[in-house]
């Protein structure tokens, strides 16, 4: 997953676009793409990007009018492996830490898993599910020391009171 389609934008059948990247451009770079929104699923090309205060606006082929736009609000942006751009030393992709076991390194216990992550601008949150329970987990050195990626776990010292939040 390279992002998530936002709101619709203007009467052309566009939409906001969140890009889970840091490199600059990425979403320019974007060919064909596959929205997936629940059970839904299409196959679509990027026709054109442009920025609005900085977020990109992506125009999709197929989808010319709000009402087609609104239908994939929310949906995720998929491309084909070989177009995922590789991460940075010390960077991870999405779909590298979704499924990840986190474990509380202080309590010597499994805290839950990697269900999702939210990026704010800082530190990404990693959403684990701690037993029905969402817990957020900021992805940062001093709070997730180790990534292992091979075996599906984050080891963590988490913040006094995290859990209980």
């Amino acid at each position: 997953m390279v992002g998530r389609l936002g709101r619709t934008r203007g009467r052309l059948g566009e939409l906001k676009a969140e890009i889970f990247s840091r490199q600059a451009g990425r979403a320019e770079r974007l060919g064909e793409v596959k929205l997936q929104k629940g059970p839904h699923a299409r196959i679509t090309r990027v026709e054109s990007v442009w920025l609005h205060d900085g977020t990109p606006v992506l125009k999709l082929a197929g989808i010319d009018s709000i009402s087609q736009a609104e239908a994939w609000e929310g949906a995720d942006i998929l491309v084909p492996p070989a177009d995922l751009v590789q991460p940075e030393v010390g960077e991870y992709l999405h779909t590298e830490l979704i499924g990840c076991t986190v474990w509380d390194e202080e309590k010597s216990r499994l805290l839950g898993t990697v269900r999702g992550i939210q990026e704010y601008g800082g530190a990404p949150l990693l959403e684990v599910d701690a037993d029905g329970r969402e817990v957020l987990v900021p992805l940062a050195r001093s709070i997730c020391r180790e990534i292992d990626i091979a075996h599906k776990i984050i080891r963590a010292k988490l913040p006094e009171g995290l859990t209980e939040l």
